[in-house]
């Protein structure tokens, strides 16, 4: 058990099982000592079974995911030791930075590897959530204290997203390692691009630690209008769009999607022998996306974000479950609480009444499912309800990438018309995000060539005696 991984141990494993949540983090403005009553004995135990349980769930349900750990660009990091040599470097990461060590069979985080290899780490950024990943989605992060740790940390979130001309000031080269889902408005590509610029216009080096994602090679959803662009949504990419975060950096610099990309000194160190299967994560990335079945509903249900709809936060099933104080019962009834993945969820303290989907297969391959929404939508205007309040708030543009998904609702538009509408967009993406792959799909497999039968010999007709 690594010095990093050891005390987010607990706090992961708390993560995944949502009633037993991880204890508050004091905010200071560095990283020191953070106490916990549990043995490392406890703590080391936590993560192996974390990892076993998601590899055996590779092997045993889900049999299309690999292991993101095991494929991680983190765990080649020995190999740019004499680039870093003298070298000040600062790593951009968090909970769930972390890669297989295939000697000793055990995770690893990157900050951990760059510290036992004598690199000189002057600094960790953080991203949304923080560094061990347990704050709500929007909260304010000032500081944080991990145990074993004594290196200054910035947060790149609320008013703080890009780092600073102070922030790189004593920085030559920034490694960025953290743990995409592969979808839009999962806030982490935003970080990239924001530390993308500002390392291009204070000429320091980048290089993108890149490791795979759920929703590595699917492709869906709106493309954004850059009319609308946000922390949520900055370039015009589809809500799935289909890169690993390695790739989707080249993307960014190569189409000059930030200011000054021309001059920015970028490397990816790739995944090892990756073919673009989804990737089962090793720990939860943030505290609202416990296991691999929620992250394949989140672009899904996403949307639900923008209307008076909970989409579970502040329950046992984040992104698992819909409902809403006004909705019909469809089998599940639950009761929104604050917890520290949620500080104030909607719908508080009140029964709101939807459907909970444990029990419903989904996974990555299957896209973006538009049918919850279209549902919900309707049975709220079936019941007279927007002549009262809009079911969308203007944060749907945003998370959409423009008003036509709203647009195409309110006027009746069926799910396929929808998605028919996607297609062109979609179709000119594709081929520009050929030109950034990194990794090629698996070949189909061949079907058996089957021998063409032999055609007996005729025999020839005996002739008659005369």
């Amino acid at each position: 058990m690594t010095a990093v991984a050891r005390p987010l141990a607990l706090d992961v494993w708390a993560l995944r099982r949502p009633h037993c949540q991880p204890s508050h983090i004091e905010k200071n403005r560095h990283l020191g000592a953070m106490s916990r009553k549990d043995s490392g004995r406890h703590k080391a135990l936590a993560l192996f079974f974390i990892f076993f349980f998601a590899l055996h769930a590779i092997s045993q349900t889900e049999p299309s995911y690999v292991s993101g750990a095991s494929y991680a660009g983190a765990s080649q990091l020995m190999q740019l030791v004499p680039q870093l040599q003298g070298q000040r470097v600062a790593i951009v990461a968090h909970a769930a930075s972390l890669s297989l060590d295939p000697r000793k069979k055990q995770l690893v985080h990157t900050v951990d590897r760059a510290v036992k290899l004598k690199l000189n780490v002057v600094k960790i950024f953080s991203p949304e959530h923080g560094f061990t990943g347990s704050f709500s989605a929007g909260e304010h992060i000032e500081g944080q204290e991990v145990e074993g740790l004594d290196i200054p940390m910035v947060s790149l979130y609320g008013s703080h997203k890009k780092p600073t001309l102070e922030d790189l000031s004593d920085v030559d080269v920034v490694l960025f390692d953290l743990q995409d889902v592969g979808v839009r408005f999962y806030t982490y590509i935003s970080t990239l691009s924001y530390v993308m610029e500002a390392c291009a216009e204070q000429g320091k080096s980048l290089i993108v630690l890149d490791r795979p994602n759920p929703f590595s090679d699917v492709v869906d959803g709106p493309v954004l209008d850059t009319a609308y662009s946000s922390f949520v949504g900055m370039h015009p990419v589809p809500v799935l769009y289909g890169l690993t975060m390695g790739e989707y950096a080249r993307m960014v610099a190569g189409e000059g999607w930030i200011a000054h990309a021309e001059s920015l000194t970028l490397s990816i160190l790739p995944c090892l022998d990756y073919h673009r299967q989804p990737a089962m994560l090793a720990v939860p990335p943030s505290p609202n996306l416990p296991n691999a079945h929620a992250i394949a509903l989140y672009p899904s249900l996403c949307f639900f974000e923008a209307t008076p709809v909970s989409v579970g936060r502040g329950t046992d099933a984040p992104f698992e479950r819909f409902g809403a104080p006004w909705m019909d019962h469809l089998g599940d009834a639950f009761v929104p609480s604050a917890n520290e993945g949620a500080r104030s969820p909607k719908f508080e303290g009140q029964t709101c009444f939807g459907q909970d989907l444990r029990s419903t297969s989904f996974v990555p391959e299957q896209g973006l499912d538009l049918d919850f929404l279209h549902q919900v939508y309707h049975a709220y205007v079936g019941k007279g309800m927007d002549s009262i309040a809009p079911f969308f708030t203007s944060f749907m543009d945003k998370l959409a990438g423009g008003p036509s998904l709203e647009d195409a609702l309110t006027a009746g538009a069926s799910v396929e018309a929808i998605k028919d509408s996607w297609q062109e967009g979609l179709d000119a993406y594709r081929q520009k995000r050929e030109a950034y792959l990194l990794y090629p799909r698996l070949p189909e497999p061949s079907s058996p060539v089957m021998p063409a039968p032999e055609t007996p010999a005729r025999k020839k007709p005996k002739k008659k005696a005369p």
